[in-house]
């Protein structure tokens, strides 16, 4: 049987700009996928409050994430930690970014004040294959 949470990456990317929000407690293979995503948000274990992330989304607040370890390609590099001769990560050790609140708005009730999602998304995905901080 064909996983279908990459059928839902593949279908919706090719037909959308999307954010793919990976919710685990550890990297996982996501290499496969990379030329189909438009921005990748880890949100490692975030527990049952969704608002958060999606106010982060949405550009309500700003955010600043690192990674805590090396997110590897695939799974026949590891172990892989710095300094390995063959540490060749998909996102290195430190990798992350940092955002500021771009809507000024008393309350984030409702979609129809959030600004196009597409204009934050491309943000987020300049920054995370760039490597820039977004100030």
């Amino acid at each position: 049987m064909v996983d279908p949470g990459t059928n839902v990456i593949s279908n919706v990317c090719k037909a959308v700009k999307c954010v793919v929000v990976i919710i685990s407690g550890r990297p996982v293979v996501i290499e496969p996928y990379m030329s189909l995503i438009d921005a990748l948000v880890a949100a490692w274990l975030p527990g049952t409050e969704g608002q958060g992330l999606t106010d982060v989304l949405f550009g309500d607040y700003g955010f600043s994430g690192k990674l805590s370890r090396t997110w590897f390609k695939n799974v026949d590099q590891l172990p892989m930690n710095v300094g390995d001769s063959h540490y060749d990560p998909l996102f290195p050790f430190g990798f992350g970014l940092t955002t500021k609140t771009v809507v000024a708005r008393s309350t984030s009730a409702g979609v129809g004040g959030r600004p196009h999602l597409f204009t934050i998304m491309a943000m987020v995905f300049i920054s995370l294959y760039l490597g820039i901080t977004l100030d």
